[in-house]
């Protein structure tokens, strides 16, 4: 049997946390993996947590949940969406670079004479 190294990470989460995470995964224009991220768990945990709330296995009255809290998840995403933007631009940038490198490399004169050779004696 194969040793584990290191610490087994076990998180217990209340129910006024799981109705929160799921209250705010709920709102428009913000998703499951947004709110995951933000909360430090996994996604799967969070749809997991939904699926109880829809068939009633998780209930009770979620905490109030502040305006800011779902702007700043909007935010995030649209941070998100432009961060990933910019790097395929750099990305592309960088290929460009390369590519023009590489001709001109190809297209410049070598480093020895371009003239004719003369008989050694």
């Amino acid at each position: 049997m194969a040793k584990r190294i290191g610490p087994v990470k076990i998180n217990s989460y209340g129910v006024e946390f799981k109705l929160r995470a799921v209250q705010l995964s709920n709102q428009a224009g913000v998703l499951v993996k947004d709110v995951a991220e933000s909360l430090d768990i996994h996604p799967f945990m969070l749809s997991k947590w939904r699926k109880q709330v829809r068939d009633g296995e998780l209930a009770g009255k979620p905490p109030p949940i502040e305006a800011d809290a779902v702007a700043e998840l909007r935010r995030l995403r649209e941070v998100e969406k432009q961060f990933k933007r910019l790097q395929m631009e750099h990305d592309l940038l960088k290929k460009a670079i390369r590519f023009a490198s590489e001709r001109k490399a190809k297209s410049s004169p070598s480093s020895r004479q371009t003239g004719k050779l003369t008989p050694s004696r």
